[in-house]
């Protein structure tokens, strides 16, 4: 998909963001910053954009009476959630001494899924520390946390943050990390 296609869907992902924001602040905060991008996008690209994801079924396009209604799709929020994790591996922000650490326990009858999880998370630049627990220097919880609730993944999963690991030096020099 091009730019422009994977920004739709990311701005209608964070239509669902400002939903589940908690305070009103939050929510001034999302709308601001979801109104800023909308704003920045071609009317035409925009246009072809949107014709192509409903076309391919990443969003739902609902006439009402005085507005048109964009809702994504299962397939369009996991594509969103995917571009979000891929723009893990991209984050070029300073390293703020905090360890990232994903750890699960899936049972054996949801095996596919347990090892897309594993592979997904090495994908996107996570270490493993032992068989299920995977960690980064990466701020990364808002889309950890899309991630696992997309696929009801919250009894098996914890995400943490963490201040130190014992064999931290061994992570820094894996992630390039200066002292």
């Amino acid at each position: 998909m091009n730019k422009i296609k994977d920004k739709i869907l990311l701005l209608l992902l964070g239509g669902l963001a400002l939903g589940c924001a908690s305070t009103p602040g939050k929510q001034r905060a999302v709308f601001k910053a979801v109104s800023r991008e909308w704003g920045k996008i071609n009317r035409k690209e925009l246009r072809e954009g949107i014709q192509y994801l409903c076309r391919y079924d990443f969003i739902n396009k609902e006439n009402k009476k005085s507005f048109i209604n964009f809702n994504l799709t299962k397939k369009g929020k996991l594509r969103a959630i995917n571009i979000q994790l891929d723009n893990i591996k991209n984050k070029k922000e300073k390293w703020d001494g905090k360890w990232r650490m994903v750890a699960f326990d899936v049972p054996e009858k949801h095996k596919r899924e347990r090892d897309a999880l594993r592979h997904r998370l090495r994908n996107i630049g996570f270490r493993e520390l032992q068989k299920s627990i995977f960690v980064t220097p990466v701020d990364c919880e808002k889309e950890m946390t899309a991630f696992i609730d997309f696929f009801k993944f919250q009894r098996y999963v914890r995400f943490a943050v963490l201040e130190s690991i014992d064999n931290e030096n061994f992570l820094k020099i894996a992630f390039k990390i200066k002292n």
